[in-house]
């Protein structure tokens, strides 16, 4: 009966810890996520071994000093300047690596025309952490994503 009342309690525990933890799966990032800055969605798709996220909405699609669609005009080659920013492929070549992490990608900011290393960390179903940095995660930042699909 001791033991009993010791394992029932324990067994509690370990059903409620697991019962909330994300599932291991590589395509639980698959979908569409309102990115951090909330001005975007990104859409996050599998092709072959790899995964890529293309920008899908816009909160702010045309410019509004012309009033036509929004372009890459902060990219550093100057000829992709005029290439519209709606269904501009951001993120390539992520591997998923178990655990809820995808690695080994890169991201691109259209906000200041760079591109960063990434890797995005799936914290539950609908919050997506993801982080650019330069060289080293240590020197990055990191934006939390909302599942919109």
């Amino acid at each position: 009966m001791k033991r009993m009342r010791f394992l029932l309690p324990v067994l509690s525990l370990f059903i409620t810890l697991t019962a909330f933890a994300p599932a291991d799966d590589s395509e639980a990032v698959v979908g569409t996520w309102l990115n951090g800055t909330k001005k975007g969605h990104v859409q996050i798709y599998k092709q072959g071994g790899t995964y890529f996220g293309k920008l899908i909405w816009l909160g702010q699609p045309t410019d509004p000093t012309t009033g036509k669609p929004r372009t890459d005009e902060k990219n550093a080659d100057a000829s992709k300047r005029s290439r519209p920013l709606m269904n501009m492929l951001l993120m390539y070549n992520f591997k998923y690596d178990g655990g809820n992490l995808w690695s080994d990608g890169k991201i691109y900011n259209p906000e200041d025309g760079k591109e960063y290393n990434c890797k995005m960390t799936l914290k539950d179903p609908n919050t997506l952490e993801v982080r650019g940095y330069v060289g080293i995660s240590l020197f990055g930042k990191t934006q939390t994503w909302t599942r919109i699909k």
